[in-house]
């Protein structure tokens, strides 16, 4: 998938600088407990077709506070994500699972500027996207306009790469809501590749137990 969207780096390394998260890195299999899922029964929006993933890229992005956050692709962009307190993600916490909803390319300027108001909101308003709405889970504690989040992602698909595939900017806001069986999560966000072009991006996830996968 990010080969093809951003080209190869050629120098290879003998010593890999990505992180491996409970045996989690790209090349590898991770085997996923279907209940995870399941359990939210008909109410759900997230779908997953299997319960094998075969990671083929994963990016890291450092936050403002010091945090890392891991995330483990698939060619079609299933994504499972962790957080963790240092960039070798050896102490790993928080970690989701997500399916891609909807991904648009915003055609003038005008449906960005909608797009960032929609989620600056408290709750996003899904109904264009065939969609219930979420309230925000990120400041969740106001009601107030907030503006999204912006962070930078480097995505590597090869262990003995020098340079990385690409980097992504990102605007994004995390939202969530309660249903009978557990809790449902929704990143929306617009992403920004170096060198390509912006699209604007749903993704329907679950949070994970540790017991839940493994690799």
């Amino acid at each position: 998938m990010f080969k093809k969207l951003f080209g190869r780096s050629k120098e290879p390394t003998s010593e890999s600088r990505l992180a491996v998260v409970r045996n989690i890195t790209v090349g590898r299999t991770v085997a996923l407990d279907p209940l995870a899922w399941r359990r939210l029964g008909e109410e759900t929006s997230f779908t997953l077709d299997r319960d094998v993933l075969d990671i083929s890229a994963q990016g890291v992005i450092r936050l403002d506070d010091g945090q890392y956050v891991h995330r483990f692709y698939t060619d079609d962009h299933v994504m499972l994500q962790a957080m963790s307190d240092d960039e070798a993600g050896g102490d790993s916490y928080d970690f989701s699972l997500f399916v891609p909803w909807s991904s648009a390319y915003p055609p003038v300027e005008r449906d960005r500027r909608i797009w960032r108001d929609r989620l600056s909101a408290p709750v996003f308003r899904g109904a264009n996207e065939n969609l219930p709405d979420y309230p925000r889970l990120w400041f969740s504690e106001s009601d107030a306009v907030q503006a999204p989040v912006t962070l930078w992602e480097t995505i590597w698909d090869d262990r003995t790469a020098t340079r990385p595939y690409a980097r992504i900017f990102q605007t994004c806001m995390l939202y969530a809501r309660d249903l009978a069986g557990g809790r449902e999560l929704m990143l929306a966000l617009e992403q920004q590749p170096e060198g390509g072009e912006t699209t604007h991006e749903i993704m329907i996830g679950i949070p994970l137990e540790m017991a839940e996968f493994r690799a």
